[in-house]
């Protein structure tokens, strides 16, 4: 049987960890922009119009708020989590492209490049995997996986139609047509099926904060609550009585 002031340890373990590396991953950004802007390149939105830039950014601005919950002792509310699903899955898609298709492509210095494309995407891929205190997100939900991909190629292709500006070469306007709908479908694809991966990843309990076994409740409205027979004084009364204590057991069906 786990105590409770050890599942509270827990607890607030695991929160300062995600706060810690948000935080840290959002320093390391902002002093990499201020490197840039040394030089000359002081537009934060080209910085920021990076898949990988933006979407550390992000992944961070939801390791900070959910570690800030889970510290002070609050609820992680069910979109929250979401949210960091939808982070997940992005930062594999990060880690897969950049590792597997065009290593040593990053304009960042080496030791952020290495964070931001393999070390931030493993931590956020352990966290997911091993903390429990997710809870399985429904298959009806995997389209949230696309509006901010949606959003950001959007962005871009309006970017490089009219400044010429885009962080991919892939994006070019001068590809073609053709070559822009292949590659921009071929990466929502791609996304989806991170998406699935992670999507699936909640159907396992976890290592720490186990669901069922730590006595971590997952997300509220991540799915609906399993029907747990509960027995209350009043049950273990009538029992003793000889009576089943029937209505005690209705109410928690």
């Amino acid at each position: 049987m786990i105590h409770a002031s050890a599942t509270r340890n827990t607890v607030l373990a695991v929160g300062l960890a995600r706060a810690g590396v948000g935080t840290a991953v959002i320093l390391m950004l902002l002093a990499t922009f201020a490197g840039r802007v040394a030089v000359g390149d002081s537009n934060p939105f080209d910085f920021f119009g990076y898949f990988t830039n933006l979407s550390s950014l992000l992944t961070s601005g939801v390791l900070i708020t959910t570690g800030t919950l889970m510290m002070s002792g609050r609820p992680v509310p069910a979109w929250l989590t979401v949210a960091r699903g939808v982070a997940t899955a992005c930062l594999l898609i990060v880690a897969v492209v950049y590792n597997g298709l065009v290593p040593g492509t990053a304009s960042a210095p080496p030791w952020v490049s290495a964070v931001l494309h393999i070390f931030l995407p493993l931590i956020v891929a352990i966290d997911w995997l091993s903390v429990g205190d997710r809870g399985r997100l429904p298959w009806r939900q995997l389209w949230v996986v696309l509006p901010y991909p949606v959003v950001w190629v959007t962005v871009v292709l309006i970017r490089g139609a009219t400044d010429g500006w885009v962080p991919y070469g892939f994006l070019l306007p001068e590809r073609g047509i053709p070559s822009l709908i292949a590659h921009v479908m071929g990466l929502f694809v791609a996304l989806v099926a991170a998406g699935a991966i992670v999507w699936a990843a909640t159907r396992s309990p976890g290592i720490v904060l186990r669901r069922g076994g730590d006595g971590v409740e997952p997300a509220a409205g991540a799915r609906k609550a399993e029907r747990i027979p509960v027995i209350d004084q009043a049950h273990q009364v009538d029992r003793g009585r000889g009576r089943c204590g029937r209505r005690s057991w209705r109410m928690f069906r």
